[in-house]
Protein backbone atom coordinates (compact mmCIF):
# COMPACT_ATOMS: atom_id res chain seq x y z
CA UNK A 1 0.00 0.00 0.00
CA UNK A 2 1.51 3.35 -1.04
CA UNK A 3 1.58 6.48 1.13
CA UNK A 4 -1.28 8.14 -0.77
CA UNK A 5 -3.62 5.21 -0.17
CA UNK A 6 -2.59 5.12 3.49
CA UNK A 7 -3.56 8.78 3.82
CA UNK A 8 -6.90 8.20 2.11
CA UNK A 9 -7.60 5.29 4.46
CA UNK A 10 -6.65 7.37 7.49
CA UNK A 11 -9.24 9.98 6.47
CA UNK A 12 -12.04 7.42 5.93
CA UNK A 13 -14.97 7.12 5.79
CA UNK A 14 -15.48 9.11 2.59
CA UNK A 15 -18.89 10.13 1.26
CA UNK A 16 -17.46 11.88 -1.81
CA UNK A 17 -15.55 9.75 -4.28
CA UNK A 18 -12.87 12.22 -5.35
CA UNK A 19 -10.78 11.41 -8.41
CA UNK A 20 -7.30 12.58 -7.44
CA UNK A 21 -4.82 13.85 -10.06
CA UNK A 22 -3.01 10.50 -10.32
CA UNK A 23 -6.29 8.63 -10.88
CA UNK A 24 -6.63 7.32 -7.32
CA UNK A 25 -10.20 7.47 -5.98
CA UNK A 26 -11.19 8.12 -2.38
CA UNK A 27 -14.32 5.92 -2.37
CA UNK A 28 -14.28 3.66 -5.44
CA UNK A 29 -16.71 1.20 -3.80
CA UNK A 30 -19.33 3.85 -2.99
CA UNK A 31 -22.81 2.23 -2.65
CA UNK A 32 -24.31 4.96 -4.88
CA UNK A 33 -21.71 4.41 -7.61
CA UNK A 34 -19.35 7.17 -8.70
CA UNK A 35 -20.89 9.72 -6.35
CA UNK A 36 -21.24 12.62 -6.69
CA UNK A 37 -19.63 12.67 -10.15
CA UNK A 38 -22.78 11.30 -11.78
CA UNK A 39 -24.83 14.10 -10.18
CA UNK A 40 -22.35 16.70 -11.40
CA UNK A 41 -22.56 15.30 -14.93
CA UNK A 42 -26.33 15.83 -14.85
CA UNK A 43 -25.99 19.46 -13.81
CA UNK A 44 -22.80 20.95 -15.25
CA UNK A 45 -24.12 21.55 -18.78
CA UNK A 46 -26.91 23.70 -17.34
CA UNK A 47 -24.43 26.10 -15.74
CA UNK A 48 -22.70 29.05 -17.41
CA UNK A 49 -19.55 27.57 -19.02
CA UNK A 50 -17.28 30.23 -17.53
CA UNK A 51 -17.73 31.23 -13.89
CA UNK A 52 -14.75 33.58 -13.75
CA UNK A 53 -15.62 36.49 -11.48
CA UNK A 54 -18.50 34.60 -9.87
CA UNK A 55 -18.73 34.14 -6.13
CA UNK A 56 -20.01 30.65 -5.35
CA UNK A 57 -21.17 29.19 -2.03
CA UNK A 58 -21.29 25.40 -1.54
CA UNK A 59 -23.51 24.64 1.48
CA UNK A 60 -22.82 21.25 3.03
CA UNK A 61 -19.66 20.90 0.94
CA UNK A 62 -18.60 17.56 2.47
CA UNK A 63 -15.20 16.57 1.03
CA UNK A 64 -15.45 19.32 -1.58
CA UNK A 65 -16.26 17.55 -4.85
CA UNK A 66 -18.63 20.27 -6.12
CA UNK A 67 -16.44 23.05 -4.72
CA UNK A 68 -13.47 21.78 -6.69
CA UNK A 69 -15.45 21.41 -9.92
CA UNK A 70 -16.85 24.94 -9.60
CA UNK A 71 -13.38 26.32 -8.84
CA UNK A 72 -12.11 24.65 -12.04
CA UNK A 73 -14.74 26.66 -13.92
CA UNK A 74 -13.15 29.86 -12.65
CA UNK A 75 -15.37 30.65 -9.66
CA UNK A 76 -14.23 32.01 -6.32
CA UNK A 77 -15.65 29.29 -4.07
CA UNK A 78 -16.51 29.14 -0.39
CA UNK A 79 -17.44 25.71 0.95
CA UNK A 80 -19.13 25.35 4.32
CA UNK A 81 -19.95 22.29 6.41
CA UNK A 82 -20.65 21.52 10.06
CA UNK A 83 -18.67 18.28 10.08
CA UNK A 84 -14.97 18.66 10.93
CA UNK A 85 -14.24 15.20 9.52
CA UNK A 86 -15.41 16.15 6.03
CA UNK A 87 -13.69 19.53 6.18
CA UNK A 88 -10.42 17.77 7.04
CA UNK A 89 -10.86 15.62 3.92
CA UNK A 90 -11.66 18.68 1.80
CA UNK A 91 -8.63 20.64 2.97
CA UNK A 92 -6.35 17.67 2.36
CA UNK A 93 -7.80 17.11 -1.13
CA UNK A 94 -7.43 20.82 -1.87
CA UNK A 95 -3.68 20.40 -1.49
CA UNK A 96 -3.70 17.50 -3.94
CA UNK A 97 -5.68 19.46 -6.55
CA UNK A 98 -3.93 22.80 -6.04
CA UNK A 99 -7.23 24.67 -6.16
CA UNK A 100 -8.11 27.76 -4.13
CA UNK A 101 -11.30 27.06 -2.15
CA UNK A 102 -12.13 28.70 1.18
CA UNK A 103 -13.45 25.93 3.44
CA UNK A 104 -15.19 27.03 6.65
CA UNK A 105 -16.92 25.27 9.53
CA UNK A 106 -20.39 26.81 9.40
CA UNK A 107 -23.99 25.81 9.10
CA UNK A 108 -26.63 27.33 6.88
CA UNK A 109 -28.21 29.33 9.74
CA UNK A 110 -24.89 31.15 10.32
CA UNK A 111 -25.37 32.78 6.91
CA UNK A 112 -28.10 34.97 8.43
CA UNK A 113 -25.24 37.03 9.92
CA UNK A 114 -23.50 37.43 6.57
CA UNK A 115 -23.72 40.52 4.38
CA UNK A 116 -21.95 38.79 1.47
CA UNK A 117 -23.91 37.88 -1.66
CA UNK A 118 -23.09 34.93 -3.90
CA UNK A 119 -23.79 34.72 -7.61
CA UNK A 120 -24.39 30.97 -7.33
CA UNK A 121 -25.41 29.01 -4.24
CA UNK A 122 -25.04 25.23 -4.30
CA UNK A 123 -27.55 23.73 -1.85
CA UNK A 124 -27.65 19.98 -2.45
CA UNK A 125 -28.30 17.15 -0.01
CA UNK A 126 -28.84 19.40 3.01
CA UNK A 127 -32.48 20.53 3.11
CA UNK A 128 -34.00 17.34 4.55
CA UNK A 129 -31.38 17.25 7.32
CA UNK A 130 -32.59 20.59 8.74
CA UNK A 131 -35.02 21.02 11.62
CA UNK A 132 -35.91 24.48 10.30
CA UNK A 133 -35.89 24.03 6.52
CA UNK A 134 -38.08 26.96 5.48
CA UNK A 135 -36.02 29.36 7.58
CA UNK A 136 -32.92 27.97 5.88
CA UNK A 137 -34.40 28.69 2.44
CA UNK A 138 -35.22 32.25 3.51
CA UNK A 139 -31.61 32.69 4.62
CA UNK A 140 -30.26 31.17 1.40
CA UNK A 141 -32.49 33.46 -0.65
CA UNK A 142 -30.94 36.53 0.97
CA UNK A 143 -27.38 35.53 0.13
CA UNK A 144 -28.17 34.51 -3.49
CA UNK A 145 -27.94 37.11 -6.23
CA UNK A 146 -28.27 35.04 -9.43
CA UNK A 147 -28.64 31.25 -9.33
CA UNK A 148 -29.45 28.48 -6.87
CA UNK A 149 -28.81 24.77 -7.47
CA UNK A 150 -31.10 22.91 -5.09
CA UNK A 151 -31.54 19.20 -4.39
CA UNK A 152 -33.55 17.35 -1.79
CA UNK A 153 -34.69 13.83 -1.07
CA UNK A 154 -38.41 13.76 -1.91
CA UNK A 155 -41.57 11.73 -1.34
CA UNK A 156 -41.45 10.56 -4.95
CA UNK A 157 -44.75 12.16 -5.91
CA UNK A 158 -44.23 14.21 -9.10
CA UNK A 159 -47.72 15.71 -9.25
CA UNK A 160 -48.40 19.39 -8.68
CA UNK A 161 -51.81 20.36 -7.36
CA UNK A 162 -53.41 23.21 -9.27
CA UNK A 163 -56.28 23.98 -6.98
CA UNK A 164 -57.59 26.99 -5.15
CA UNK A 165 -55.24 29.82 -4.33
CA UNK A 166 -57.28 30.45 -1.22
CA UNK A 167 -58.53 27.42 0.70
CA UNK A 168 -61.82 27.81 2.51
CA UNK A 169 -61.77 27.23 6.26
CA UNK A 170 -64.63 24.78 5.79
CA UNK A 171 -63.04 22.89 2.85
CA UNK A 172 -59.70 21.99 4.35
CA UNK A 173 -60.05 18.42 3.08
CA UNK A 174 -58.86 19.90 -0.23
CA UNK A 175 -55.35 19.84 1.24
CA UNK A 176 -55.48 16.04 1.46
CA UNK A 177 -55.61 15.65 -2.31
CA UNK A 178 -52.77 14.11 -4.31
CA UNK A 179 -50.06 16.61 -5.15
CA UNK A 180 -50.86 19.15 -2.44
CA UNK A 181 -47.58 20.64 -1.14
CA UNK A 182 -46.57 18.67 1.94
CA UNK A 183 -43.59 17.46 3.92
CA UNK A 184 -43.41 14.23 5.91
CA UNK A 185 -41.93 14.65 9.37
CA UNK A 186 -39.46 11.94 10.42
CA UNK A 187 -39.70 11.65 14.20
CA UNK A 188 -37.03 9.00 14.66
CA UNK A 189 -34.81 8.16 11.69
CA UNK A 190 -34.78 7.39 7.98
CA UNK A 191 -32.18 4.90 6.67
CA UNK A 192 -30.78 4.80 10.22
CA UNK A 193 -29.98 8.52 10.04
CA UNK A 194 -31.60 10.54 12.86
CA UNK A 195 -30.73 13.83 11.10
CA UNK A 196 -33.30 13.19 8.35
CA UNK A 197 -36.15 15.41 9.60
CA UNK A 198 -38.40 16.50 6.73
CA UNK A 199 -39.06 14.85 3.36
CA UNK A 200 -40.98 17.14 0.97
CA UNK A 201 -42.92 16.24 -2.14
CA UNK A 202 -42.24 17.91 -5.48
CA UNK A 203 -45.12 20.35 -5.02
CA UNK A 204 -43.77 21.49 -1.66
CA UNK A 205 -40.31 22.12 -3.12
CA UNK A 206 -41.76 24.17 -5.99
CA UNK A 207 -44.01 26.13 -3.63
CA UNK A 208 -41.28 26.83 -1.07
CA UNK A 209 -38.81 27.91 -3.73
CA UNK A 210 -41.38 30.34 -5.16
CA UNK A 211 -42.25 31.59 -1.68
CA UNK A 212 -38.62 32.38 -0.91
CA UNK A 213 -37.94 34.31 -4.10
CA UNK A 214 -36.81 31.69 -6.62
CA UNK A 215 -38.04 30.69 -10.07
CA UNK A 216 -37.25 27.16 -11.22
CA UNK A 217 -35.75 27.40 -14.71
CA UNK A 218 -34.29 23.90 -15.25
CA UNK A 219 -34.76 20.33 -13.98
CA UNK A 220 -31.53 18.57 -15.01
CA UNK A 221 -32.23 15.41 -13.02
CA UNK A 222 -34.45 13.72 -10.47
CA UNK A 223 -34.89 15.91 -7.36
CA UNK A 224 -32.61 18.63 -8.80
CA UNK A 225 -33.80 22.20 -9.38
CA UNK A 226 -31.88 25.08 -10.95
CA UNK A 227 -33.41 28.38 -9.91
CA UNK A 228 -33.12 32.03 -10.84
CA UNK A 229 -33.34 34.58 -8.04
CA UNK A 230 -36.34 36.87 -8.55
CA UNK A 231 -36.34 40.52 -7.55
CA UNK A 232 -39.25 40.55 -5.14
CA UNK A 233 -39.09 43.60 -2.89
CA UNK A 234 -40.13 43.05 0.72
CA UNK A 235 -40.86 46.07 2.90
CA UNK A 236 -39.05 46.35 6.24
CA UNK A 237 -42.50 46.42 7.85
CA UNK A 238 -43.78 43.36 6.00
CA UNK A 239 -44.87 40.54 8.33
CA UNK A 240 -42.43 38.16 6.62
CA UNK A 241 -39.53 40.53 7.21
CA UNK A 242 -40.47 41.08 10.84
CA UNK A 243 -40.72 37.35 11.45
CA UNK A 244 -37.41 36.70 9.69
CA UNK A 245 -35.62 39.30 11.79
CA UNK A 246 -37.03 37.84 15.00
CA UNK A 247 -36.17 34.26 14.02
CA UNK A 248 -32.59 35.11 13.06
CA UNK A 249 -31.87 37.52 15.91
CA UNK A 250 -31.28 40.38 13.49
CA UNK A 251 -33.50 42.79 15.38
CA UNK A 252 -36.77 43.05 17.18
CA UNK A 253 -39.62 41.63 15.20
CA UNK A 254 -42.59 43.61 16.53
CA UNK A 255 -42.24 47.05 18.08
Amino acid sequence: MNNLQKKIDSLAPWFHNLHLPDGTQTAPGHPLGDFPAFKWNQICNFLPPNLKGWRVLDIGCNAGFYSFELARMGASVTGIDIDSHYLKQARWAQGRFGLNVDFKKMQVYDLAKSTRKYDLVWFMGVFYHLRYPFLALDIVSRVTSKLLVFQSMTLRSPEEYEGNQNVSLFKREEMNQQGWPRMAFVEHSLEDDPTNWWIPNHSAIMAMLRSTGFEVIERPGDEIYICRKTREKISSRDMRELEYRAATGKGRGFQ
